[in-house]
């Protein structure tokens, strides 16, 4: 690689259809040149959830005039990208299709590279966006569908050291918050809500305590969360459940990443240790304050990315598919959409944290 890679990103595995425009130097300088996210919360809120069909038709509405956005804040046109790449999974698949599919029709049309995402990846190279970022780091990829700790090693080297073996902790937040009567999307209402609250009055259940690995379990505080909630009666009240569910939630995270911290400083004696935090659930304030303090106790960096690109965007994405160009990795045409594809596919495949036919996190 001598000249810069301008790479068009597409992102619609859930209810964002987004597109971002980011060029990567030879020298690994990354300029997010436009950054276009279009929300459908509107869409989704009357039903206190994502709706997938109603998901995949926004998508198809919107992504053309989202694309033109982005280029047109980029400053380009499709004669200056270097290659195109587009989530290709997982996530709601239906979404997921429009826009891999548009992705292949701009590579096909314009005899660009396409490079098939994997969404997760993009979370996972997301920090790198806005921060120097060198490789290897250890990351806690955190949002309302996935729950994992990762060594990202590099460019889609990651190996998985733990996942959440029922809900993933933006799930928990989300149903939690839905329980408690709080709008959609619940996690940001929750943490709104906690503000001032004081968390002593309820005791939350404290999973996996003792556990070896490093895995994640959130289904039981759910639960407990949502039958508490049906006994508070005052606005004070409500306010101290948020604050404890949030810091019980931000306290799990904590434990376990603390686990796998120090499993990690065993097999890189003598190297930076660095740790990153993203995905949706990377937003809250209270969480990334108690990561960091963890962080540092331990002795590792701290980075997150800045809140914009926490949710859901197609900056990370191109990103992604940037560098792997970089590495002159692209895939073909046919790439399919995947609901399923873990980041670790040898680990996922040797030690799955869901069998056959019970339902699970997405990865």
């Amino acid at each position: 690689m001598t000249e810069p890679l301008t790479v068009l990103g597409l992102e619609t595995s859930c209810d964002e259809t987004a597109a971002a425009v980011v060029r990567l130097d030879a020298s690994g300088k990354v300029e997010v040149l436009s950054s276009i996210v279009g929300t459908q919360i509107a869409a989704h809120a009357p039903y206190g959830g994502v709706v997938p069909e109603i998901a995949a038709r926004a998508h198809v509405e919107t992504i053309d005039a989202i694309v033109a956005e982005a280029l047109s804040s980029a400053g380009v046109g499709y004669g200056d990208l270097t290659g195109v790449a587009a989530t290709a999974g997982p996530g709601l698949v239906g979404g997921v299709m429009v826009g891999l599919s548009f992705g292949k029709a701009v590579a096909l049309a314009r005899g660009l590279p396409l490079v098939a995402v994997n969404h997760l990846e993009g979370h996972a190279v997301s920090a790198r966006l806005a921060a120097d970022i060198p490789y290897p780091f250890l990351l806690l990829l955190v949002s309302g569908g996935h729950c994992q700790i990762l060594a990202v090693e590099g460019v889609g080297a990651c190996r998985r050291l733990g996942s959440t073996i029922d809900d993933a902790a933006g799930e928990a937040f989300d149903k939690i918050a839905k329980s408690m009567g709080l709008p959609y999307p619940g996690g940001p209402a929750l943490e709104k809500l906690a503000q001032g609250g004081d968390p002593s009055g309820y005791v939350l259940p404290r999973a996996l305590l003792g556990r070896e690995g490093f895995d994640f379990s959130f289904s039981g505080l759910k639960t407990a969360a949502a039958r508490m909630a049906a006994t508070v009666n005052t606005d004070a009240e409500r306010k101290n459940l948020a604050a404890a569910v949030q810091v019980a939630i931000a306290r799990q995270l904590s434990d376990r990443t603390d686990k796998a911290m120090a499993a990690y400083a065993l097999e890189h004696q003598g190297a930076p240790l660095r740790f990153v935090v993203a995905g949706g659930v990377a937003a809250n304030g209270a969480v990334r304050a108690k990561l960091q303090d963890t962080a540092t106790a331990r002795g590792f960096s701290f980075d997150a990315p800045p809140l914009a690109y926490c949710t859901d965007n197609a900056a990370m994405i191109a990103l992604a598919g940037a560098e792997r160009l970089a590495l002159g990795i692209s895939d073909r045409l046919d790439a399919p959409a995947r609901p399923r594809w873990p980041l670790d596919e040898a680990a996922a495949l040797a030690n799955p944290t869901h069998v056959p036919g019970r339902k699970g996190a997405k990865a």
